[in-house]
């Protein structure tokens, strides 16, 4: 179902990153690093040092907290109901300003017990804020908490064919609202119909379609999976919507969806399990995929032709899980899997690393690295936080704040960090 009603008047902060905010879930400038002018966030931290305040949060979430002046925008799994909320703080004092509720949730009790279809963040322009869930509902409300339209697109385009629950963020660009949808060709259980994999534009005022295109693949079963967010390329004056997932990464037109080029070929031998977790990253003139499950994170070059190369290959320790950041010109990689774990600066220019720190982390990482003023910042699945220097890859500091599962990334808006663990939401920074 969907329902509208009128909103005039939208003005989209776009890609010109403004201290202060974080209005998507990579970031202003969609590569995981702050504004230019963002102030110095916190270095040290605890429980109780240097937190402005806590917030207890009612249920587990792998969505980046988002902020947007004085909110800060959270989903969470609410236990109680079995469903998903949309929660509005206030950023000066911790206080719940309103909680909607999005949709159902997945019960506890499943299999899958890190999914609980609370994993995609929201985005917001400063106007409205819109929310998504793993079970298909995508709301949007206005700052205030006035549902302006919603919709299900499960309901309209099929069940998704996601092994372990949909999880893709929406991109907010240009006042253009892009969802993903990659899935395999066929659905669990006994539904016969086959499933497409997508990319939907929706203007983001009425809630109506702009346009769905279809974005095929040859991958084979989970390997045909993503969850990753597309993320926005501006060349020659041209907006390119970027997707990965399927065995390729592509570029599409902004404006219609339009495949423009394609890349790919980090799985010959067509293995059917090689499902995409990160998303794309732009920076320094290239395009960077991460293959999955060991395999090397490309750095893919596009010339004016459309025509696509590798220009070099990270293989030391690439990332399954975590979408690289980029800043201060090169390339992070985060490795949270296995028994050793790295960070890594690489230069764009050549490919080379410039160094790679171990992590001394004992569990699985699943946040991705958020960055400002020569600091790196993310938290391990039971809610150790890291602080490394981008300079140097020195570890600044760690600290335990608890709460399995911890997937969020840490958000940096105002000089202060924005932390999503499993059981509550901290404002670092006073």
């Amino acid at each position: 179902m969907l329902t509208t009603m009128v909103f005039g008047g939208m003005v989209l902060v776009g890609s010109m990153a403004q201290a202060g905010d974080w209005p998507q879930w990579r970031g202003p400038n969609f590569n995981g690093s702050a504004a230019a002018d963002e102030k110095q966030p916190p270095i040290t931290f605890s429980k109780t040092e240097n937190v402005a305040w806590v917030r207890p949060m009612p249920g587990p979430s792998a969505a980046t907290p988002v902020v947007m002046g004085d909110r800060v925008f959270v989903s969470s799994f609410v236990p109680d109901t079995v469903s998903v909320d949309a929660i509005c703080v206030d950023r000066r004092t911790g206080e719940i300003l309103w909680q909607r509720r999005l949709g159902p949730g997945r019960d506890s009790r499943s299999p899958n017990t890190e999914n609980y279809l609370a994993e995609p963040s929201a985005v917001t322009d400063g106007r409205k804020v819109i929310f998504q869930t793993g079970n298909g509902d995508l709301v949007a409300f206005t700052m205030e908490g006035e549902e302006i339209w919603r919709r299900n697109l499960q309901d309209e385009y099929g069940s998704f064919a996601i092994m372990w629950g949909y999880a893709s963020s929406p991109l907010l660009y240009k006042d253009k609202l892009y969802v993903p949808v990659l899935q395999r060709d066929r659905i669990y259980g006994n539904d016969p119909q086959p499933r497409e994999s997508f990319l939907l534009c929706i203007d983001p005022n009425t809630g109506k379609n702009i346009f769905r295109v279809l974005r095929p693949d040859d991958a084979r079963d989970e390997s045909k999976e993503s969850y990753g967010t597309p993320i926005p390329r501006e060349v020659d004056g041209r907006t390119e919507i970027v997707l990965l997932g399927g065995d390729c990464i592509t570029g599409h037109d902004a404006e219609t969806g339009k495949e423009l080029w394609r890349y790919g070929g980090w799985n010959p031998r067509k293995i059917n399990h090689w499902r995409i977790v990160p998303s794309p990253t732009v920076g320094g003139g290239l395009v960077y995929a991460s293959a999955p499950k060991g395999q090397p994170v490309f750095a893919v070059k596009i010339d004016e032709n459309n025509q696509t190369s590798t220009a070099w290959k990270f293989t030391e320790a690439p990332t399954d899980v975590a979408t690289p950041l980029f800043y201060d010109g090169d390339l992070f990689v985060l490795n949270g899997e296995g028994r050793d774990k790295y960070l890594s600066r690489i230069d764009p220019a050549t490919g080379q690393t410039k160094w790679s720190a171990k992590i001394d982390s004992s569990i699985y990482i699943r946040s991705s690295p958020t960055a400002a003023d020569d600091t790196i910042y993310f938290i391990n699945a039971e809610g150790v936080a890291f602080v490394y220097s981008a300079k140097d890859g020195s570890q600044l500091h760690k600290v335990e704040l608890g709460g399995y599962p911890t997937r969020a990334s840490i958000s940096i808006a105002g000089g202060q960090l924005f932390i999503r663990t499993a059981e509550a939401l901290y404002c670092i920074g006073k």
